[in-house]
């Protein structure tokens, strides 16, 4: 381990340096239903022109357009219905100059037919308005009213969704009718958790003197299933150094990238900095940001491996502003940082630690703008307090005051990152 790795560098290096030391891991077909959220890996084209036909954009009455020049609400045009067109139906008859048909919304317009006129404006002056019916038209219309033109949406081998595009639930009715019905996206990775403790136990027994329940693992899991990946709990591993080395060996034989939680500071019982070393390279030990100055991250055997503090809020703000970028990278995204927007402050602050401070913090939407309000505990102790915020308030490096309406950043916590605000 050089001195350069045991330098505090910014978030943003902090960042950068992780992600540049991660690639995508591969290619696989998923189903249609199954890559919601995910990213396309190639260009994608369409099979036919959608839609394959021009067709009636509402239910009406089909005609030319010329048919209804001299329409006037004191001589209406009188047209005779001679047939009806339902969708999936397709009329090939002739259609002279005093007659029109009824269509339906999405069916085929006829050869000899240009516009669509809905039924609201038309008069019924005999029958039913179906047909033999004749009906009345008071105004003229546009030549290509209502209608949907043929590959309108698409061309038989245009490119509909291209590499490095997110799929949406919209857009996988795109792929339908289309006829792309698996979409070639990049592997999920996968992720090894691995909490480290001594005084550890499962969330399902009640601790005993000098014990705590391990929650860090399930928070960094959920985290790790949020952003796409897909994360594998291990076994909860005991502060010695030998049985994290010996639970790091194994798990990056196993997994895509290994994240551990605790041991990440200086203490008699961390270890993870030295493991890494010992096994592997490490690349840096300490970020400029308050909770989690303490996160170590390097690589064994060739597997990216990041250590978290144990604190939660340390391990929480480490995941999201450092390991998140990676693994969506990784699943080949472009956007990595979450969504930032300004808001003023609801109450005064005044820092002292010259560090950046993420404050969790609530931020609302009132008359004057965005108003962030941080909590009032900021203990990096705490999960309850994240559970309540839905972004952290940026207080800048350097010592200073902010007071009640000043403007600060905001990193939102709820919002995707390809969200542009």
């Amino acid at each position: 381990m050089t001195k350069d790795v045991n330098e505090m560098i910014s978030i943003e290096k902090a960042r950068d340096l992780v992600v540049s030391k991660v690639e995508t891991i591969g290619v696989e077909k998923v189903s249609l239903l199954d890559v919601v959220g995910r990213v396309s890996a190639e260009d994608l084209t369409s099979d036919m022109d959608v839609a394959p036909f021009p067709h009636s954009a509402m239910d009406g009455f089909a005609l030319r357009a010329s048919q209804l020049e001299d329409a006037a609400e004191d001589s209406p045009v009188k047209l005779k219905v001679i047939d009806e067109i339902a969708a999936g139906d397709v009329f090939s008859g002739k259609i002279a100059d005093d007659e029109c048909v009824r269509i339906m919304t999405g069916a085929e317009l006829p050869d000899e037919c240009d516009s669509v006129v809905k039924y609201e404006i038309v008069d019924v002056i005999e029958g039913d308005g179906k047909p033999i019916s004749i009906v009345g038209f008071t105004s003229p219309c546009a030549l290509g009213s209502n209608v949907r033109v043929a590959g309108e949406e698409a061309r038989e081998g245009e490119v509909i969704v291209s590499a490095g595009d997110v799929i949406s639930r919209a857009g996988v009715g795109y792929l339908a009718s289309c006829g792309v019905l698996e979409v070639p996206t990049y592997i999920r990775p996968k992720v090894a958790i691995i909490p480290t403790g001594s005084e550890l136990v499962p969330p399902s027994e009640k601790p005993g003197p000098g014990h705590i329940r391990e929650s860090n693992g399930y928070a960094i899991a959920a985290c790790v299933n949020a952003c796409g990946a897909e994360a594998k709990m291990l076994p909860t591993v005991k502060d010695t150094y030998e049985d994290l080395a010996s639970a790091l060996k194994g798990a990056v034989l196993d997994y895509d990238f290994v994240i551990t939680t605790g041991g990440a500071a200086n203490g008699d019982f961390d270890f993870i900095k030295k493991v890494v070393e010992d096994l592997g390279e490490v690349y840096m030990t300490q970020v400029n940001m308050r909770p989690g100055k303490a996160q170590t991250f390097g690589k064994v055997n060739g597997v990216p491996v990041f250590g978290l503090p144990g604190n939660p809020a340390a391990a929480y703000c480490g995941f999201e502003m450092l390991i998140r970028p990676a693994l969506r990278k990784m699943q080949g995204y472009a956007a990595f940082e979450h969504p930032h927007i300004t808001a003023k402050l609801s109450v005064d602050f005044k820092k002292k630690d010259t560090r950046r401070i993420l404050l969790r913090s609530t931020l609302d939407v009132t008359d004057e703008g965005y108003v962030v309000t941080p909590a009032k505990n900021q203990s990096s102790g705490l999960f309850g307090v994240i559970q309540r915020s839905n972004c952290m308030a940026v207080m800048p490096e350097g010592a200073y005051i902010k007071n009640a309406g000043d403007e600060v950043e905001c990193v939102l916590l709820d919002i995707p990152e390809e969200v542009v605000l």
